[in-house]
């Protein structure tokens, strides 16, 4: 059985409808700052935590008086440039308290899509995360156009958790679980406990009502449910409308629990393996026992750069003995040309510019 005790990265969705009222439109500035406590008590347990919140266009149409109903694209990106800097400053007034840095992140479907984009979020990501800060990611609606949309902040939270290797994602939503049926209009409807594969019976259940503010109705939930486990996510659906809703889930409100197919670096490693390298890094006797210890891949370990590959491509690692593995270069073919066998604190004088130390990093590498 999954448990949210069990969580070492969580990623948490948190639904308008949730976040901002429905009549007033405003904030609803308590049941936030409850959530920012129940952060703050897994943070203290070593809990790395992800937000991924809806809410900007929600708060934004209120400050511009806009209807509550279905908005032109240009109204909607209107109103969620105005309530971004809402979202992100009541986030920050509500886990300021307790000692906890936010950050903003905001993102597109391209950013996922596309693998250079992808590893430069993921690099991000691991980067606040490792100074404890709280990202809050959220869709970029002022920019974002159907073809480059998410849609919906299920799915976005799904691949947020991918990007970022967590290993439980929860949706606050305005419903305790799955459901047999729409429970809100057959009462015979009957709530899942544990759901540990997604089948087509399960499928045919879902429905695709959605509350008043929040677009994801069940069919998206269950998308997300897939993503997420097969990417060794576990995942849960609750309802979070209460106040500390992830301390009710810990302490067994009720939910659905979607098992995960197996553990997230599994998961990612296999990803991994199963590309076609599009080039060749070869690397010397001392890169490959480091790479044998589980390190990264210094570009002061490599003798030669084979190939056409951009950044976020796989290539093969060549040792003295053969083929090592595959990993996802940090570095177009033409830059690992350039820096092979430089230090680290060299990089900037031979290109021009910053760059990541590692041209490999041991996450994005299978050996």
């Amino acid at each position: 059985m999954a448990a949210l005790s069990e969580a070492r990265r969580l990623v948490v969705k948190i639904g308008s409808a949730l976040l901002v009222d429905r009549d007033s439109g405003s904030l609803r500035t308590g049941w936030l700052r409850a959530l920012a406590e129940d952060v703050a008590r897994l943070k203290t347990r070593g809990v790395d935590v992800v937000l991924v919140s809806s809410g900007s266009i929600a708060l934004g149409r209120g400050v511009l008086g806009l209807p509550p109903t279905a908005l032109p694209l240009e109204q909607s990106q209107a109103a969620a440039a105005v309530g971004q800097i809402r979202l992100a400053r009541a986030y920050e007034e509500a886990l300021a308290p307790h000692g906890i840095t936010t950050a903003q992140v905001l993102v597109t479907l391209e950013d996922s899509s596309n693998r250079r984009r992808y590893l430069n979020a993921r690099a991000t990501l691991e980067t606040l995360l490792s100074f404890g800060a709280v990202p809050i990611v959220n869709e970029n609606d002022t920019i974002a156009t159907d073809e480059i949309r998410y849609g919906d902040n299920d799915r976005l939270a799904a691949q947020i958790a991918v990007t970022v290797g967590a290993d439980t994602l929860v949706l606050l939503s305005d419903v305790d679980g799955f459901y047999s049926g729409n429970p809100r209009v057959d009462p015979s409807a009957r709530r899942f406990d544990t759901i540990a594969r997604i089948t087509p019976e399960i499928e045919a259940m879902a429905g695709d009502a959605g509350s008043g503010l929040s677009k994801g109705g069940m069919k998206t939930k269950l998308m997300a449910a897939r993503t997420a486990t097969g990417a060794g996510c576990a995942m849960a659906i609750t309802e979070g409308s209460a106040l500390h809703p992830l301390a009710a889930l810990e302490e067994g409100a009720a939910a659905t629990w979607f098992l995960a197919e197996d553990d997230p670096q599994a998961a990612r490693k296999r990803w991994i393996a199963a590309m076609k390298p599009k080039g060749e890094v070869v690397v010397d006797e001392g890169a490959a026992r480091a790479l044998a210890a589980g390190k990264s891949l210094l570009p002061a370990g490599i003798t030669a750069v084979r190939g056409r590959f951009g950044r976020g491509d796989p290539v093969t690692i060549l040792g003295p003995g053969g083929s090592i593995g595959t990993g996802l270069s940090r570095y177009t073919a033409e830059e690992a040309a350039r820096i092979a066998g430089r230090r680290s604190d060299e990089i900037e004088a031979v290109l021009g510019y910053p760059g990541r130390a590692a041209l490999i990093h041991r996450d994005d590498m299978v050996t």
